[in-house]
């Protein structure tokens, strides 16, 4: 069975770069928005298996924490998995303490684990 990822946030050469990683590695779709409101708009229409979102939004400068954050704290999507991308610890610790999963950096992409981080929300 697909699985559905929610890229959130990166330009165009990430959102590429992480749709190759997953598309070769796992049975994905990779659905794409860009901020707050579409990215809470899409999580409460649809099926969301993990949701990627980039310390930066690309169009913006939002911070990806605020979407964590409002993820978790709304009852309807808390249950829904989400990871933050950045290779900043201090940011990745942040998002671990707002309720994500142990995420990975862009520089990370190729490596092993990172593949070990997703694999349990997409692997059947």
């Amino acid at each position: 069975m697909t699985k559905k990822v929610l890229d959130v946030g990166n330009c165009n050469p990430d959102h590429s770069s992480l749709t190759r990683l997953l598309k070769k590695n796992f049975e994905v779709d990779v659905l794409r928005t860009h901020g707050m409101r579409d990215t809470l708009d899409l999580l409460k229409n649809g099926d969301v298996d993990l949701v990627l979102v980039n310390r930066v939004m690309d169009r913006d400068g939002a911070s990806g924490l605020q979407i964590i954050q409002e993820m978790k704290s709304n009852a309807e999507l808390s249950s829904v998995p989400v990871m933050m991308i950045t290779n900043y610890e201090d940011a990745q610790q942040s998002a671990i303490e707002a309720g994500a999963e142990p995420g990975f950096g862009k520089s990370a992409l190729t490596l092993q684990s990172t593949l070990d981080k997703l694999e349990p929300f997409l692997e059947e």
